[in-house]
């Protein structure tokens, strides 16, 4: 009897496949997305992951979520201008963390719940036609040639899929197969100590922030979340595991150290996690590139592993628009590794140190933090330093897609501020309301397009790139003196006065990601122009114009 015939399998394709469907891989489809490039997103579970993970989003991942027009949407699953504090055994705060800046429109700190955020990017991508997301499917292998990369994938049923893409993104966390696949280094070290996570229902503590719990005998950390969830941190003693410390009187006995009943609880769920410390030895190997937790992941204790997914994503998303488009050379993805390595390996180093600070791997250490932790008060500098976060590393980006500055303290390769402003039209909204997805050039007082050839003008609306004069508010009540190409708005908190009188230039060049990419004025912005579009790696029928000279 012979047997059936054996199914061929189902052949896909996209310009770009990302695999792992959490939070990195579903903001960079969501990005790619509203670009109108074609995306397929891989998950090999049925559905999202619907256990709590993170915990903490600053304001440049809220910014990103603006970015792709859900920052209201997450916004119901978020507590802003949450504290951190750092409590001694004896239950002083010697570090009380609560940064009230928000340079970059947002909240600094926020609490969160990630399934209700995931949720959000999740059910963003509904609005795009030109992305497609496949639970159920597992990675097998895949093939990358100079066109493109063939994904093999395997269904619930476990039929044979192939997928054929342009580029792969590998958003498949700290095991990612896409990673070992290509033999990618992932060096570091873990943490000798496990970490028992306790997430109850209707908090029955209900202090707000976060607290770091010193106790040399068993660190622990207590943090409010939204919708009335508290999440315990406990440190895994030696010799502990996973299945004994769940039981119902060894899980008593934990929460007993910070509840006054510990049998009056509704727990939602409890887990043992490993904290790692790891980077991997590049982001990029031909057309396949890594991002997230697949690139590098960090301890919870600054709450910066899914914020810098989130940096990830906004650095990579608009470079591989441009590179699908047409716009911009494949080089232009060589500076995603270049401007985000340096970045992820310093908030790695950070966040090692917050867990010594946390759980000294010496008794001595201990006494040691509790003593100068003391003296600080005294030393207010010094304390404004930790409590207005000034000690965690902004990303300043010194090469890649931007124009290399030649003075030290260029604000160039810094993300640029976000202020409200006054439209035309006379509402008020955050700048980036005013930029969208764009690149932009934003010039104090000044026309911005009068620096610039028509040709110029052309090559920078291809990329598409919105031309914004900042005055102040009172002068939008007077026609425009500028070109049609050009919107104003109006400086009506005077922070882009304040930003632009700190040096010499009066127009920034930004790119999509909000980083500065370079300064002119109105007498050097078509050679500043020029300049970018080289470091940009702009495609040859994007031309590069000729400087002209203008003789009054």
């Amino acid at each position: 009897m012979s047997s059936a015939p054996t199914a061929s399998p189902l052949d896909l394709s996209t310009d770009i496949a990302i695999v792992g469907a959490g939070p990195v891989g579903l903001m960079i489809a969501n990005y790619l997305g509203q670009c109108g490039v074609n995306v397929t997103l891989v998950e090999k579970l049925d559905s999202l992951i619907d256990y709590p993970r993170a915990i903490g989003l600053d304001d440049e991942s809220l910014r990103t979520f603006q970015a792709v027009g859900l920052a209201d949407n997450v916004l119901p699953h978020t507590t802003p201008w949450h504290a951190m504090r750092f409590m001694t055994p004896k239950g002083r705060c010697f570090a009380d963390i609560q940064p009230k800046t928000d340079e970059f429109g947002w909240s600094r700190r926020n609490a969160f719940i990630q399934p209700l955020a995931d949720r959000v990017l999740f059910e963003g991508l509904q609005r795009f036609d030109n992305v497609k997301v496949l639970f159920g499917r597992e990675l097998e292998g895949f093939e990358q040639s100079d066109s493109g990369v063939q994904l093999t994938l395997k269904n619930a049923e476990g039929r044979s899929e192939r997928l054929q893409a342009k580029y792969l993104i590998g958003c498949d966390g700290g095991n990612s197969l896409v990673r070992r696949s290509l033999d990618i280094s992932f060096e570091g070290k873990t943490a000798p100590n496990q970490w028992i996570v306790v997430d109850i229902a209707n908090d029955p503590l209900s202090t707000p922030h976060v607290y770091l719990c010193c106790d040399p005998v068993r660190p622990y950390v207590s943090a409010a979340l939204p919708h009335g969830v508290r999440r315990f941190e406990f440190m895994v003693m030696p010799g502990e595991t996973e299945a004994e410390l769940s039981k119902p009187e060894n899980m008593r006995k934990l929460l007993a150290k910070v509840l006054p009943d510990p049998d009056r609880i509704e727990l939602i769920r409890s887990r043992v996690y490993t904290h790692n410390a790891r980077l991997a030895g590049s982001f990029r190997q031909g057309r396949v590139l890594l991002a997230g937790d697949a690139a590098h992941i960090m301890p919870v204790w600054q709450g910066q592993g899914y914020n810098s997914g989130m940096r990830d994503a906004s650095n990579l998303a608009w470079k591989l628009s441009l590179v699908i488009k047409g716009l911009a050379s494949d080089r232009l993805l060589d500076s995603y590794e270049l401007e985000r390595r340096d970045h992820a390996k310093a908030m790695i180093d950070l966040s090692v140190l917050a867990g010594h600070v946390l759980a000294p791997p010496k008794r001595w250490q201990g006494t040691l933090r509790d003593g100068v932790s003391w003296l600080l008060n005294y030393v207010p500098p010094v304390k404004r330093y930790f409590v207005e976060m000034r000690f965690k590393p902004m990303p300043q980006y010194t090469r890649g897609a931007l124009i290399v500055p030649s003075e030290k303290g260029s604000p160039v390769g810094k993300m640029f501020i976000q202020p409200k402003v006054l439209t035309d039209a006379g509402a008020t909204v955050l700048l980036d309301e005013v930029i969208g997805e764009n690149f932009a050039i934003i010039a104090w007082g000044c026309d911005p397009t009068w620096g610039l050839t028509a040709a110029q003008i052309a090559q920078w609306k291809t990329l598409g790139t919105r031309f914004i004069q900042v005055l102040p508010d009172v002068q939008l009540r007077a026609p425009s003196d500028a070109g049609n190409d050009v919107i104003r708005v109006g400086d009506s908190s005077g922070r882009l006065r304040e930003w632009f009188a700190r040096g010499s230039s009066s127009i920034a060049l930004l790119r999509p990601d909000r980083f500065l990419a370079g300064l002119a004025t109105p007498q050097t912005l078509d050679k500043a122009c020029n300049e970018l579009a080289l470091a940009l790696n702009a495609q040859p029928h994007i031309t590069v114009a000729p400087a002209v000279s203008k003789v009054a």
